[in-house]
């Protein structure tokens, strides 16, 4: 096993792989579209759209295994800034954000901006704060970035065991959202569409690791925007005949907000700390598009931004994708380009929102005579909509939307082939796996990694850490399975939970140790304990009801707790290691070799030195 800091020269063929993926998916899409008007059986077309693209990632995964210990869990450290970005974006918002996000931005409006402004930020802040130097550091995980960083096996396994909590939940509310979105294109039960989701997540990263989930990630992400943008941009076309619908919709909002007043909605006072994103399930339109802190409160605002921007931005399953960039420079830009794809994805599942108001108005003009538009029977029969199909005329009160069904109804309002309403749930099933994979493989390692090689700076054999680490893999994604089927939740709240107690236990402690020289173990030790603790107690306190502060915020009032006892115990009891100022030091200088790799080299030899002849 070699180390260090040798050039590693990225594949000048990615491009082109990954534009034949690409051709061969709009081929698909193509192909279904003809088959469909050439009236083929459409269960079977829903089938193949389904099974083609799992495939296709398992086979990606299976053909860049590795038992290079550098490739499993840093994917050689040659992949390039843009690709890390679409991964890093597609990974932070997952099935949920898109899926969940859609009926957010649809129901509540302007307060659904919470989720864009928080991952945007989420993003900004790791740029600046973490990820250069986590980069310079160069530890496959966390807990493992930690550990070295303060020569503490402790605090590695402490930090290990706070780390899956937020990670499972991630897990599970993918894999929810995934086999909810798989049921609707293939019908089913949605516990074997989780399975299989488990299966594919298993199948196509055991082989590689970081490097399988890198390449079979970036198809899934290439899949979600596809879709995104050509069903959007189509309609954005068919409604204004301008086809860029993250501006065309600003002229719409106008004249929207305008009608859905004339229809009876009206402005809504929410409490400061209210905070009431839609729920899971069916619920009515209450209030204008436009109008700010009508679901969700100013106070609750401000504090949902910052616990979605601290969780994302200290992510045990993004931050150490940033450890496979060539280098500090691709780290930097890797986090600008998953700004951009991020925000790309974001507008546009608003601007989806936003044409779905415009068709809903339509259907509850008091002016109009005549039937019911067409497309509200076909979306309740797909169990997108729930209305009085004998009424003859309906108010926003008489019309409900599954939160989790805006997105798909789209292609329904506005009168195009099925083969776009599969071509969009396909797009969400790649989101909800890539999301589900970054959490699979970055559990699995800090399983294997820190929790059985915790107690222990010497690495064993690479194939026992690989071999370990694919065992790992497979367990993980289906006790996240069983988690997903066991016990159910709103995906979107388990998201938010899990950002909040990230946020609270590793977010400050992370920062403490690249801008704080004086942090000490110890301090670093109880930030981490305090925040887990005060997190998931406050999210308890609330689900009972004797807390005030709403859950999905709840669990970032454990920050300020974290943050005064790590710098609290850290001053009590200063401590003097030359080795932690020396690491401070080279973390903060761009150039040079990678810390993490050198200590590594320096404990193979170490090891080998020992070893009789």
């Amino acid at each position: 096993m070699a180390f260090g800091a040798r050039a590693r020269m990225v594949n000048p063929r990615l491009g082109t792989y990954f534009s034949i993926f690409a051709a061969l998916y709009a081929a698909l899409f193509l192909l279904v579209l003809i088959f469909e008007q050439l009236k083929f059986d459409e269960q079977f077309l829903r089938v193949v759209f389904l099974a083609v693209p799992i495939l296709v990632y398992a086979a990606i995964g299976l053909s860049v295994g590795s038992n290079d210990i550098l490739c499993y869990f840093a994917a050689g450290r040659r992949v390039p800034a843009a690709y890390t970005g679409v991964l890093l974006g597609a990974s932070a918002l997952g099935g949920t954000f898109v899926v969940a996000g859609t009926g957010a931005f649809f129901f509540s409006g302007f307060d659904a901006l919470i989720l864009l402004i928080g991952t945007l930020t989420g993003f900004v802040m790791m740029a600046i704060g973490l990820a250069p130097f986590y980069r310079k550091f160069g530890a496959f995980t966390v807990p493992s970035y930690l550990g070295r960083r303060f020569e503490s096996q402790g605090l590695r396994v402490v930090t290990a065991a706070v780390a899956a909590v937020p990670m499972l939940l991630v897990l599970s509310a993918e894999l929810r959202i995934g086999g909810e979105v798989a049921q609707r294109l293939v019908g089913g039960s949605v516990s074997n569409l989780v399975l299989l989701l488990a299966l594919t997540i298993a199948v196509s990263t055991v082989a590689g690791g970081k490097r399988s989930f890198t390449w079979a990630g970036v198809a899934q992400s290439i899949a979600l925007f596809l879709a995104l943008l050509a069903v959007a941009t189509t309609v954005s076309v068919i409604v204004t005949s301008l086809p860029i619908p993250q501006l065309a919709n600003g002229p719409m909002v106008r004249g929207l907000v305008r009608n859905e007043v004339n229809e009876g909605l009206q402005n809504i006072s929410a409490w400061p700390l209210a905070f009431q994103l839609p729920p899971e399930g069916f619920a009515t339109i209450t209030k204008p598009y436009t109008q700010p802190f009508g679901s969700i409160g100013p106070m609750a605002f401000i504090i949902g931004i910052f616990a979605i921007a601290t969780g994302i931005c200290a992510a045990p399953w993004l931050l150490p994708r940033v450890a496979a960039t060539p280098g500090v420079y691709e780290a930097r830009k890797s986090l600008g380009w998953a700004t951009v794809f991020s925000g790309l994805a974001l507008l546009t599942i608003s601007s989806v929102a936003v044409f779905m108001r415009d068709f809903t108005l339509d259907a509850v003009m008091s002016e109009r005579l005549g039937p019911l538009p067409q497309w509200l029977f076909h979306a309740a029969a797909e169990n997108l909509v729930s209305f009085d199909q004998a009424a003859t005329r309906l108010g926003f009160s008489g019309l409900k939307f599954d939160r989790d069904g805006v997105l798909f109804a789209l292609p329904l309002a506005i009168g195009l082939p099925s083969a776009f309403s599969y071509l969009l749930i396909v797009g969400a099933l790649g989101a909800a796996l890539v999301t589900a994979s970054a959490t699979t493989v970055s559990l699995a390692a800090v399983l294997g990694e820190d929790v059985v090689q915790g107690m222990s700076w010497e690495p064993p054999s690479p194939q026992s850490r690989i071999w370990v680490v694919r065992g790992f893999i497979i367990a993980v994604a289906f006790s996240g399975a069983a988690l997903s089927i066991i016990a159910p939740s709103d995906p979107l709240r388990l998201v938010l939970w899990a950002l909040s107690i990230t946020g609270a236990s590793l977010f400050p402690v992370m920062v403490l140790s690249i801008w704080w020289k004086r942090l000490t173990v110890g301090g670093a030790t109880v930030g981490v304990l305090s925040g887990f603790v005060a997190a998931s107690f406050a999210i308890l306190m609330s689900e009972m009801g004797t807390l005030s502060t709403p859950s999905p915020i709840a669990g970032i009032l454990g920050l300020p707790i974290s943050l005064a006892l790590a710098i609290g115990a850290s001053l009590m009891r200063p401590e003097a290691n030359r080795r932690g100022l020396e690491v401070i030091r080279d973390i903060r200088v761009p150039g040079g070799e990678i810390i993490y790799d050198r200590e590594m080299q320096r404990l193979q030899l170490r090891k080998h030195a020992r070893t009789p002849v």
